[in-house]
C-alpha cells in the first residue's frame, strides 16, 4: 500500500493541488512504514496530479480538501481519497489513519 499526502511547510496541505511536495509513504503487510519518500509533483493542471500519483504507486491519498473533478480522476486511476484531514504532522496523519482512528472533517475545498 502507498498513501500519499500533500506538505506544505512540513505539515498536511489543505488543498493537494497547491502544494509544493507529496510525500509517499510505502506501507508493509503488517502497517508499519517500510520507506518514506518526497517528491515533487509537476506543474498543477487539471489532470496532471492524479494520473501522477497513480504513476508513483499511490493507493490512497490523505488531504483536507479536493474539487469533485479531482475526487473523481482519482477514482478512475484506482485511488481512494480521504478528505477532511486536519493539519499536522503527516507520520502521525498516516498512523492515525492506519489504525482507524484519524478524524477527519468536512472537505475544505468548495470547487
Amino acid at each position: 500500500m502507498v498513501i500519499a499526502i500533500p506538505i506544505h511547510q512540513n505539515q498536511l496541505s489543505q488543498h493537494f493541488g497547491h502544494c509544493k511536495i507529496f510525500r509517499f509513504y510505502h506501507v508493509s503487510e503488517d502497517r508499519e512504514f517500510s520507506s518514506i519518500r518526497n517528491l515533487t509533483p509537476p506543474p498543477h493542471e487539471p489532470g496532471v496530479l492524479p494520473k501522477w500519483l497513480a504513476d508513483e504507486g499511490a493507493n490512497i491519498i490523505i488531504t483536507g480538501g479536493m474539487g469533485m473533478h479531482a475526487q473523481n480522476l482519482f477514482h478512475q486511476y484506482g485511488i481512494e481519497v480521504v478528505l477532511g484531514a486536519e493539519s499536522g504532522d503527516p507520520d502521525c496523519i498516516v498512523k492515525e489513519w492506519l489504525k482507524g482512528t484519524l478524524a477527519t472533517g468536512d472537505n475544505r475545498c468548495d470547487h
